[in-house]
């Protein structure tokens, strides 16, 4: 398995990768896991290289599995051993998909990612959604294995207990948003939103990290201090498993403002507290995020996700009705064992040729 950088960062598609890698190894798999130096996904000369020496020094015939983020940038290092190699994409979502890409990047990122899936045996995607945009892109004109993420079991939240048994937690009602600070993410249109919310009684978290992007970090840091939201956003970057737990617990709803999501795997872990959600429709959240235990906006529209944070704040009934819906979902949860059964299954289907 090989991934951009290092590969115990916690964010979805690392989070994915790590889960597979150990189902895997579950299944008697041997599984060496290879991080790779240098820029990605517009890979510079330093990426390329390390590629090229992660890939030369694999015995012939060696199954590799290569996440999209280190392999879409590199097509002529993964085509050179293409002949040898029993080589496989793990794709999260296009490379072009990205918020913020200037018209350049994105036309090289697409030229780049098609020349590298050609190079590869078999693709496997994340959502079916996944698989329809790489359709739409015209990057692969076969047929992906969709290998959908998978959630561990896990308590209620606190104020989902509490809501459950017909009681309002106390205090503020807590909002939990965990994503890196990036601009596909969208903290910067939750902070517009909630800056407009300031009459209500609310805590908001988000947790996530803050060094991916510095830049976007520091203006989402900046609309916060503009907005007089000090007190009321706290910004606690990456967190360990254990950390993250701990906010789970404590939250009443999850956030997800993102402008595309590949899949959106907070999904899974919100709804395995019996936490109910307001997201966005972009990308594949229009169909990951169940209907009735979420409330939906058009992503970067800061009035529109004003107004379901109001909805959500000022609607007792709406919080127990979304939280009990989101609770029943719990036991249908797909589980981990599940995905990597299936992952296992897409690279051993045809190894044979």
């Amino acid at each position: 398995m090989i991934v951009p950088g290092d590969p115990a960062q916690r964010t979805g598609g690392y989070l994915y990768d790590q889960h597979i890698v150990r189902q895997l190894r579950d299944l008697g798999w041997s599984v060496e896991v290879i991080g790779l130096e240098g820029r990605f996904p517009d890979a510079d000369d330093l990426a390329a290289r390390a590629m090229h020496r992660a890939l030369s020094g694999l015995p012939d015939g060696a199954a590799v599995v290569i996440d999209g983020l280190a392999l879409g940038g590199l097509p002529d290092a993964v085509a050179a051993h293409a002949g040898r190699l029993d080589i496989s994409a793990l794709v999260h979502h296009p490379l072009a998909d990205e918020t913020g890409l200037d018209a350049g990047v994105r036309d090289r990122l697409l030229a780049r990612e098609t020349r590298s899936l050609e190079a590869c045996r078999r693709v496997i995607v994340t959502s079916p959604f996944t698989a329809r945009r790489l359709r739409e892109l015209g990057l692969d004109p076969r047929t992906p294995r969709v290998v959908e993420p998978g959630v561990d079991k896990a308590e209620t939240a606190e104020p989902v207990a509490e809501r459950l048994q017909g009681r309002e937690p106390k205090g503020p009602e807590r909002l939990l948003c965990v994503a890196s600070l990036t601009p596909r993410k969208g903290q910067d249109v939750l902070v517009r939103a909630l800056a407009q919310l300031t009459e209500r009684d609310w805590h908001c978290i988000l947790a996530g990290s803050d060094t991916r992007d510095a830049g976007f970090a520091g203006r989402v840091a900046d609309l916060i201090r503009e907005a007089g939201l000090i007190d009321g956003i706290d910004c606690i970057g990456e967190c360990d498993e254990n950390a993250l737990e701990a906010e789970y617990r404590r939250a009443g709803l999850c956030l997800l403002p993102s402008h595309y999501e590949g899949y959106g795997m907070v999904v899974g872990e919100a709804l395995a507290r019996g936490l109910p959600m307001i997201t966005t429709t972009g990308g594949a959240l229009a169909q990951t995020a169940p209907d009735d235990c979420c409330l939906r906006v058009e992503p970067a529209d800061a009035d529109a996700l004003r107004d379901a944070l109001a909805q959500w704040l000022d609607d007792a009934g709406l919080r127990r009705r979304l939280t009990g819906n989101a609770v029943a979902r719990r036991e249908h949860l797909r589980s981990w064992s599940q995905a990597g059964r299936e992952f296992a299954a897409a690279l051993e289907g045809d190894r044979s040729r």
